[in-house]
């Protein structure tokens, strides 16, 4: 995941600045280290892109345990102790 990550994000930024001095109709290779500056951008913003992704994920899936926990006392924790309590105050006799 990482290499494919590293490369769509080198391609990208290559592709920009190759993009951007065909629409300036600039020689597509006028400054190399503008190509290389826009790999290095490309690859860091895709690879951060791809962190967060992965945060957000954890993020959403603590939130959904929480939320199904929370649910399940709310629903299950009230019913489930009336059936028990109604079973013992007429086996005693009320």
């Amino acid at each position: 995941m990482p290499l494919t990550a590293t490369m769509v994000g080198a391609i990208l930024g290559f592709g920009t600045q190759v993009y951007s001095n065909a629409l300036r109709k600039l020689p597509i290779m006028r400054h190399p280290w503008e190509h290389l500056l826009g790999i290095g951008i490309g690859v860091v913003a895709v690879n951060q892109f791809v962190k967060w992704e992965v945060k957000c994920n954890e993020d959403l899936n603590k939130l959904l345990e929480k939320s199904k926990h929370a649910n399940e006392r709310r629903y299950f924790g009230k019913f489930s102790s009336i059936p028990l309590l109604s079973f013992t105050l007429f086996s005693i006799g009320f």
